[in-house]
């Protein structure tokens, strides 16, 4: 890693000491010194100090155990949740896309990674995938439904003190991607409930119009959805509530305009049962059912977040804050749009998120939504790059109090690798397994010994 250069460690600590008169909680210990990352971050190699004699005692150990409950018929199960300690009582959500489909797993590359005219089978120079996006996923392009995604994906949010996931979802019909962003949202939750992330759901009111609405109601439509997120959704003991209601955001809504239209919609929940979010600026034509409004980044950044606090989050009974790393639409170059979302806010050396999540830190925002994990069309990430390593997550460790560190992020990414690279070992998946419970159980240093075990005898094991 090279240092910044003197102008740019200036201008972040002149912005370090200029947040803290704004921050919240926590903040005002928020003062990361960030250096920049390697174009091509690579995972160090695994740690190599333990003696053969060492790790032969680990595998032997967890084979015991492995085989002294599968003799007892007594599966290893890993429930009871994941407790993070962290400092910080701001709750923090993540924007999730469950969007992706990948050769490897789905037999076919989805559109999210290729939009018109990319192939994620060429590789680069740098050995990543060519896909539509600025940035890299530092796994490589993956698949929304891989369960081993979704134990590394939840493992690094609880690390990093994340406490939900606020899904992207595109309703309950089987028409163009919608039912696979259903299928693979679904394909979540055991997961999540596993670890104990909250989540919710995200609807995007523009799929209830279909190209004929005299024989399709937009209305009738969209309360399928809504009778949908509460058949399916709602029965889950994650599902996010907020006094007592459960929050759906809703993306706009830009096409259902009239409160009349949304008290038909809302007629599928009991009174209070659900509490409907808007986009900021929007609520109060809304009607009686949005509690509240949510920030978005913008073309003008600070000031549209400024202007959000100042003018409406008084107003609002549920006003949640946002938070991003920059924003470079892939759009254009990919061949979905002429010129729209062609402007761009830079990360900044990771100012732009430092100086967002502080800003979203106001006492008024009930809490903060992160602009996103991984809309990689949008360069909103803030999920491991092969641009960026782990530097957005170190960030908002610092910012939530976790006391866990990068080390740890590095010891989930290897789980996954191994995960992989492993895939038709089943004596090594198990090993695996019993990985994933130590590093629920905050066990990271056996974790790190199995690793080492299984990356040294991997051909006799």
């Amino acid at each position: 890693m090279k240092l910044l250069p003197t102008k740019s460690v200036l201008k972040f600590l002149f912005l370090i000491l200029t947040i803290i008169t704004i921050s919240c909680e926590q903040d005002s210990d928020f003062k990361t010194d960030y250096t920049s990352r390697n174009p091509t971050y690579e995972i160090p190699p695994i740690n190599t100090i333990y003696t053969d004699s060492i790790l032969e005692q680990v595998l032997k150990e967890e084979f015991n155990l492995i085989k002294n409950s599968e003799a007892q018929g007594i599966l290893l199960k890993s429930g009871g949740g994941m407790n993070i300690d962290k400092s910080n009582p701001k709750k923090v959500y993540v924007h999730y896309m469950p969007w992706f489909q990948s050769k490897p797993f789905d037999g076919f590359w989805g559109q999210h990674w290729t939009m018109t005219n990319k192939n994620p089978d060429n590789i680069d120079e740098n050995g990543l995938n060519e896909i539509a996006s600025y940035y890299n996923p530092l796994i490589g392009p993956y698949s929304s439904t891989d369960p081993d995604l979704h134990e590394y994906h939840f493992l690094l949010m609880k690390l990093s003190g994340i406490d939900g996931v606020i899904f992207d979802w595109y309703g309950s019909r089987d028409i163009h991607d919608y039912g696979l962003i259903r299928n693979a949202t679904e394909s979540f939750i055991s997961k999540l409930e596993n670890v104990d992330l909250d989540f919710c759901i995200m609807y995007e009111d523009r799929v209830a119009f279909m190209n004929n609405t005299s024989i399709y109601d937009p209305i009738l439509l969209a309360k399928d959805d809504f009778r949908y997120i509460k058949n399916t959704y709602f029965k889950s003991p994650n599902y996010l509530e907020f006094n007592g209601s459960k929050l759906i955001p809703i993306f706009g809504p830009h096409y259902i305009t009239k409160p009349n239209d949304w008290s038909t919609i809302y007629d599928v929940f009991t009174k209070n049962e659900a509490s409907l979010i808007s986009l900021w600026g929007l609520k109060d034509n809304l009607g009686d059912y949005f509690k509240g409004e949510f920030l978005w980044v913008a073309p003008d950044h600070l000031a549209a977040q400024n202007y959000y606090y100042s003018t409406f989050a008084n107003n609002n009974d549920i006003t949640i804050g946002s938070t991003y790393p920059g924003f470079k639409s892939f759009y254009t170059e990919g061949g979905w749009s002429n010129s729209f979302n062609d402007w761009i806010i830079p990360n900044n050396d990771g100012l732009t998120f430092i100086e967002t999540l502080n800003n979203s830190s106001f006492e008024n925002a009930d809490f903060i939504q992160i602009v996103t994990w991984n809309d990689f069309g949008e360069g909103t990430i803030i999920e491991p790059t092969s641009q960026f390593g782990f530097t957005y997550l170190t960030l908002l460790q610092e910012y939530t109090g976790s006391k866990h560190d990068e080390d740890d992020l590095i010891t989930v990414t290897r789980l996954y690798k191994a995960r992989k690279e492993y895939a038709n070992n089943k004596n090594i998946q198990k090993l695996l397994d019993q990985s994933y419970r130590y590093i629920k159980k905050l066990k990271f240093n056996r974790v790190a010994m199995i690793l080492a075990a299984i990356d040294r005898f991997h051909n006799s094991i």
